[in-house]
């Protein structure tokens, strides 16, 4: 396994980080605990969770992370542990304040939520899972601050914000003495390189690491998309798949003639890519965690990327260069 440092913090995370999302969902608790056990031992010790996982029972998910850490092994202090907070939560305790948001009040309450649920005094980073623009950054980060000095939470995160977002919080932070924010989890792929225009750019330019979900755009990029044996789960996607057809039938080919996955070549692309920190895993089994490993060996060659760029063409670039003279 190969390590960077998150941002501009000093601490150091594993170049592939296991997401668990699917936990609880689609994949039961035994098998979790099989992929989170799999995954120190390959090295990964960066695991991200959301207090909002868990299908139709919100919490679920870092309850399962919960009592995987309870087995002991050292296996909390092993890991850099994410969780999240913005969403609703479905508790009648939270009264008015249920709905998606941010806030001292959900900050304070949501985090210790999420520590009991996880069976841990800190998690060491902090994530907004979404922007919410109508909260002052003097309130967020007062809280933030708060929640750090009583050893709560490490660093601070955020996650679907825009380039001038990043930059609004980290200029309040910068005002206040504080860090700021050190990794923004964002929607980055081969199909989805919109990103490159202002948010990868703000966030080099910020010391912020960028961390990837949908690393795969759910599954198109795998390698079963175009299988018409694979049962496909809506309407919607069916309709993407045609969209995207001819491009996915010539990056079949060319990791064919790579010799490589699909999904192995779509996660060792990102790990070229600069402002990446770590792509986000989201395996349902121990046996697609186990294919993720390959990404981290793979060297793509400048002909293979130019290749990559002619098939999947970005935005054309930086903002404004993408789009002015």
């Amino acid at each position: 396994m190969e390590y960077a440092k998150l941002g501009r913090s000093g601490m150091r995370v594993s170049r592939l980080c296991l997401g668990t999302m699917n936990f609880g969902v689609d994949t039961e608790e035994r098998e979790a605990f099989r992929i989170l056990d799999a995954a120190l031992e390959s090295g990964i010790n960066f695991i991200d969770t959301a207090n909002g996982y868990g299908g139709e029972r919100s919490g679920l998910t870092e309850e399962i992370l919960g009592r995987w850490f309870r087995q002991g092994g050292g296996r909390r202090e092993r890991t850099v542990l994410a969780t999240k907070v913005y969403g609703h939560m479905h508790d009648p305790l939270d009264g008015p304040n249920r709905e998606a948001g941010l806030s001292a009040y959900k900050i304070r309450r949501h985090l210790d939520g999420s520590l009991r649920r996880l069976g841990t005094d800190h998690v060491e980073l902090y994530i907004m899972h979404h922007i919410d623009r109508s909260v002052g950054w003097d309130e967020l980060w007062e809280a933030f601050d708060k929640a750090g000095q009583q050893g709560k939470i490490g660093y601070v995160g955020s996650s679907n914000f825009a380039g001038w977002d990043l930059a609004a919080a980290q200029g309040e932070a910068k005002a206040r003495g504080m860090l700021g924010i050190v990794a923004e989890q964002h929607k980055y792929n081969l199909l989805c390189r919109l990103p490159e225009l202002e948010v990868l750019p703000a966030a080099q330019g910020l010391g912020i690491g960028i961390t990837v979900w949908a690393p795969l755009d759910a599954g198109l990029l795998g390698g079963n998309a175009l299988r018409p044996d694979v049962g496909l789960r809506s309407v919607q996607q069916r309709d993407r798949i045609e969209k995207v057809r001819g491009q996915l039938v010539a990056y079949s080919k060319l990791c064919a003639e790579l010799g490589e996955r699909e999904d192995t070549v779509a996660l060792a692309w990102l790990l070229h890519r600069p402002a990446v920190t770590s792509p986000i895993l989201g395996p349902r089994t121990l046996e697609q965690f186990e294919r993720c490993l390959r990404a981290v060996e793979v060297k793509l060659g400048d002909d293979v990327l130019a290749k990559l760029d002619e098939i999947f063409p970005g935005p054309g670039g930086e903002a404004p260069r993408a789009y002015a003279w």
